[in-house]
């Protein structure tokens, strides 16, 4: 397979060069930096509160504030928002968020600096229909839009208004759903079919972008993307974002999958983390994910690429020997990190998701219970939960190799040497230098043998896929462990650092499971959770209920924070079950046509309720929508009783 088009290099840091485009005073592209965006979620006709939350944002580091826009009146105001903004000194850019309404964005177009309109809903039809085009049909709808469009595209140009086409994986048309299918590729020809009118207007202020919420789908929607504009010699910025990616933990970790994977191979040149938080608090998350890329260029020499087996553009699992519980067709396991400890007792194995019954007199694991532990040269001397396995150092493992579920741990130099090896799993250490002719020849004929793979390098992820490229071309099999060593770092930034670096490589089907060893990095328990987020993001493992949620904007209808508040409360026991919670119906059906419940704002204090992509009922009053929404859930078998385990003092 020929070297990938969508980045400049897979082993050289840069940035992927796009040409420079003016949103008032703020460049974007070009050799500018990574800009950081957020969306103001106030009502946009309190022009108080949305100045207010702007004037936060801005504070806290944003460069652009996006305002959402979806009737005329609110493009009016938007004039009043700029001038009050002015007033107390802010010239930071302003972008209305446009829909469904081409005048809106007309009259926005003559205000702010940028508009952001949404090949989906804008001109285009959204019904969830099948429909049967023609060619001769579907040029004429491409007229209709055309007709729609272009006013627009003038306006802009006449008053130098910047322009995002912004495609969402939850709200593309019927048309190009008939004709491309819910596909990458189809969000990529929805947003080309918009940019061709553009450009045969002479048209050129605008940056682009493919959001979902499916980390999966978003990044080979970029790739693809990146591809089709160099083929025809294009160089549009790109937007970043993974749309509606929740809150807490799991948002940042979604996010930081998503953004971070794109941003390690130079793609992106502004970017928005949506959490369903304030929106100040989405900035130190963008700020972190950037920053790691500063000095990125003065990374480590990898050895050049000269033949790329990964296919970019199209999710595969690499092949892998199936050893024990790892590699083949299982799913990707973790691996804790115990060896730092000064002792272990069994309330170390709490934070690991295991907890012992007293009355029961046996062990309880959560789904985020870790499965194996590396434990140097710690002994464990009490009984421990039967499917958990223990890695030790070889020297030790050696002294307990009678043990059942017990493995060696082995550098690639000792592996290569040693006679005595368990009959059963062993764990070797390598990095890329450590794969030579001598290990590939020995791992091609071990089927024992599992790779726990790492890197010092700053462009860690990228020695660490050329490591996988050697072993895929020379037809090695062997299970990989994708292993990442971080020290001294706060929690948050744990998380968006290995998600970034960890889920990079798991989005392209490498890895059959992970360990991270963080020194001072937190609780175990963060730890241990935070690998399982990355698996969860990256829909490897399913290990908890996965919320589909947006962040808020002046279209929400309720309050979000507040509700998908009480929606986990009551539901983040349903292992596997994937719940939508939407703020309108901009989105709202689409992007979460991926969930098999949804919860939408549809009227002011009134929830529809979906299964999958069909409404069930219509019109609930906000104060019993959660209870219908459990009841929904129950009616069609997904309810499980959530369990109270029995602990004793450790």
């Amino acid at each position: 397979m020929s070297v990938t088009l969508y980045c400049n290099s897979l082993v050289e840091y840069s940035r992927f060069r796009t040409r420079e485009v003016m949103i008032g005073d703020v460049g974007v592209g070009g050799d500018n930096p990574i800009r950081i965006q957020s969306m103001t979620t106030t009502d946009t006709m309190d022009t108080l509160s949305t100045v207010e939350q702007s004037i936060r944002m801005i504070k806290a580091g944003c460069e652009i504030v996006r305002i959402t826009a979806p009737s005329r009146k609110e493009a009016e105001n938007l004039l009043n928002i700029k001038k009050e903004l002015r007033d107390r000194g802010f010239n930071t850019p302003l972008v209305a968020d446009i829909h469904f309404t081409p005048k809106a964005a007309e009259i926005a177009a003559r205000i702010v600096e940028k508009v952001r309109i949404n090949p989906g809903n804008y001109a285009d039809k959204k019904k969830f229909e099948e429909i049967e085009y023609t060619d001769e049909t579907y040029k004429k709808e491409l007229e209709r839009i055309k007709e729609r469009f272009v006013p627009l595209v003038r306006i802009c140009k006449e008053e130098g208004t910047a322009m995002r086409i912004g495609t969402n994986h939850g709200s593309l048309s019927d048309r190009i759903l008939s004709r491309y299918g819910d596909t990458p590729l189809g969000m990529v020809e929805s947003a080309l079919e918009f940019l061709r009118i553009c450009r045969e207007e002479n048209y050129h202020n605008i940056i682009l972008s493919m959001k979902a919420s499916n980390t999966k789908v978003m990044v080979q929607a970029y790739r693809l993307l990146i591809q089709k504009m160099k083929e025809d010699r294009m160089n549009y910025p790109l937007h970043l974002g993974v749309t509606e990616a929740g809150e807490g933990e799991d948002g940042r970790i979604k996010s930081a999958v998503g953004i971070g994977t794109l941003l390690e191979d130079g793609i992106g040149d502004t970017i928005r983390v949506s959490l369903t938080e304030e929106p100040e608090h989405e900035i130190p998350v963008a700020k972190d994910l950037v920053s790691r890329y500063d000095d990125r260029i003065k990374h480590q020499i990898i050895s050049r690429v000269e033949n790329n087996p990964i296919d970019s553009y199209n999710y595969k699992r690499r092949n892998a020997n199936e050893i024990l519980n790892i590699g083949g067709k299982q799913v990707p396991v973790v691996i804790a990190d115990l060896s730092i400890k000064k002792k272990i007792t069994p309330a170390s194995l709490y934070n690991l998701g295991y907890r012992y019954s007293v009355p029961n007199d046996k062990w309880n694991i959560n789904d985020m219970a870790c499965d194996y532990i590396l434990l140097g040269n710690k002994e464990i001397n009490f009984e421990i939960p039967g499917t958990l396995g223990l890695i030790y150092d070889y020297k030790t493992w050696k002294n307990n190799k009678s043990k059942e579920r017990v493995y060696p741990f082995l550098n690639c130099k000792e592996y290569l040497k040693v006679e005595i090896l368990s009959k059963q799993m062993n764990f070797i250490y390598a990095c890329l230098n450590d794969i030579d002719t001598d290990l590939i020849n020995k791992l091609k004929s071990d089927y024992t043998a599992v790779l726990i793979i790492d890197s010092h390098n700053a462009h860690g992820m990228a020695e660490q896929r050329r490591l996988f490229m050697n072993l895929i071309n020379e037809d090695c099999h062997v299970p990989v462990i994708i292993g990442r060593s971080y020290i001294d770092l706060s929690e948050e930034k744990l998380q968006l650092h290995s998600a970034t670096d960890l889920g990079a490589l798991l989005l392209d089907g490498l890895g059959d499971g992970i360990f991270i060893s963080a020194e001072n990095c937190g609780s175990d328990q963060n730890i241990n959770q935070t690998a399982f987020g990355i698996l969860q993001a990256t829909r490897t493992r399913i290990s908890k209920t996965e919320y589909i949620s947006c962040p808020s904007c002046g279209r929400t209808l309720f309050d979000l924070q507040e509700t998908t508040a009480k929606i986990r409360a009551k539901t983040n026991h349903l292992k596997g079950i994937k719940i939508g919670i939407m703020g309108c119906i901009v989105n709202g059906p689409g992007e979460m046509a991926d969930a098999d419940y949804g919860y939408v704002g549809t009227g002011v204090g009134k929830i529809t309720l979906y299964k999958e992509k069909e409404v069930v009922e219509r019109g609930i009053p906000e104060d019993k929508a959660v209870d219908a929404l459990i009841d929904l859930i129950k009616s069609y078998g997904d309810w499980v009783d959530e369990k109270n385990d029995q602990n004793a003092d450790f």
